[in-house]
């Protein structure tokens, strides 16, 4: 059995998950960070991270972490920890391309005694029942015979400055007992905030696609009560402060949900669910309840310009705001492109102004192109869609000088007062 001290690690994905976790280990022992992107990887070499999530200061205290593109730096790595994406795919089934790739990289590498950790979100079994496979399949080894695996679902926040990795509690597991135990003191080592060893991978799978699925519901209701509250002419950000008085409301916000968590992992979950014949009806309702907000929130700007006359066919918005949160370059999932197709398919020209995201990772994403700046009095709509802190300090009045004199401003993210805005949420 491996003993910690023996450890050789490496990191497989260095992208918001991956490369903070390799940081973190690098500060403490020798790790291999390994991408398939030779940009990302030359980037880093180079000091800097695109995605922000570490700084150039932190990046350079990680002195024992090396980057490559070259699967020969992994031949003496013994643990490999697997942090690649799994989203979905255009009919919203999961996508395991990445986690299958990655695991026959592994399997070209795999040693007996070698240990593969999983922390990418997937289904309940989705470790033992479709990665182990391969990595079998590739290595010609067996499964807690010759390699054994763990899994440890990610937590990281991004842009969240507060809640880093190892501030996050961390939930561990392990193949065997004992692989468990290595695994748990492993994280352990970095993890400030602590560990909590499941009882098997799968329980360790189900816990991470639980914790966003639960936000996910319990933003559709948020949602679905804007809605109502909308139609009843009742501001839903009074009610919400009116009813976060008593000491266990929730305080939840409507609005887009999007990202590489929230807008995805349920369907992972689901996907699950239908494949041993239970069909869930309340998990699938909350998803279609949040995917159907960019359209939502299309049609209510598109009533409050008729309201006051403007004409809709070729008019022009602005779209403040395109990544899935604010303060963060991320844009992978966001939902803000559902607002702009909407908007477009009313054949309204639409300008997107974010200073946070890459113009030509929009551009390669999306077929979008953001504008440096938006122009002074061109835009019949505005659309506050992203609570980014340069938005916050513009304040209403320079926000407003980009509309024309009759203009609608639609606040989805309460940057405003109700009386400041035209149309909320």
């Amino acid at each position: 059995m491996l003993k910690l001290e023996d450890v050789n690690l490496a990191v497989i994905g260095l992208g918001y998950v991956g490369l903070p976790l390799a940081v973190e280990f690098g500060k403490l022992r020798s790790v291999v960070g390994f991408d398939i992107s030779a940009p990302r990887i030359r980037a880093l070499e180079a000091g800097h991270d695109i995605t922000l999530e570490v700084s150039d200061e932190d990046l350079a205290s990680a002195q024992q972490l090396s980057f490559s593109t070259d699967i020969a730096n992994l031949a003496e790595c013994n643990i490999f920890i697997v942090t690649v994406p799994t989203p979905i795919d255009e009919h919203r089934q999961p996508d395991l391309t990445p986690l299958v790739k990655a695991s026959e990289t592994i399997g070209k590498v795999l040693k007996r005694g070698d240990i593969v950790i999983y922390e990418s979100t997937v289904y309940p079994g989705a470790t033992e029942e479709d990665c182990v496979p391969v990595l079998e399949q590739v290595s010609g080894l067996k499964f807690n015979v010759d390699f054994f695996a763990g899994y440890s679902p990610e937590r990281i926040n991004p842009g969240d400055k507060e809640h880093r990795v190892t501030t996050i509690k961390k939930v561990t597991s392990g193949s065997t007992p004992e692989v468990a135990s290595l695994v748990d003191a492993l994280y352990k080592q970095i993890i400030i905030a602590g560990t909590h060893k499941a009882s098997s991978i799968r329980v360790a799978e189900a816990a991470k696609v639980i914790e966003n699925t639960q936000r996910d519901l319990n933003i559709a209701l948020i949602n679905e009560l804007a809605i109502i509250f909308n139609k009843m002419g009742i501001d839903t950000e009074a009610v919400l402060q009116a009813a976060g008085t008593k000491w266990n409301f929730l305080p939840f916000r409507p609005g887009l949900v999007g990202g590489h968590c929230i807008g995805v992992d349920p369907y992972y979950l689901t996907h699950k669910a239908q494949s041993i014949g239970y069909h869930p009806e309340i998990i699938l309702a909350g998803r279609r309840l949040n995917d159907g907000m960019g359209a939502y929130v299309v049609s209510q700007l598109v009533k409050g310009m008729l309201k006051r006359r403007i004409h809709v066919d070729g008019a022009r918005v602005l779209v403040m705001g395109l990544t899935f949160k604010e303060n963060c370059p991320d844009l992978r999932n966001t939902k803000v492109v559902d607002i702009i197709r909407e908007l477009t398919d009313y054949n309204i020209k639409v300008d997107v102004y974010d200073p946070w995201v890459s113009l030509d990772e929009a551009q390669h994403e999306y077929g979008i192109t953001p504008v440096v700046e938006p122009i002074t009095g061109a835009y019949d709509g505005i659309i506050l869609a992203v609570a980014h802190d340069q938005f916050k300090s513009l304040g209403v009045a320079n926000i407003r000088q980009f509309g024309k004199a009759e203009h609608v401003l639609y606040d989805l993210k309460y940057l405003l007062s109700a009386e400041e805005s035209d149309l909320r949420l």
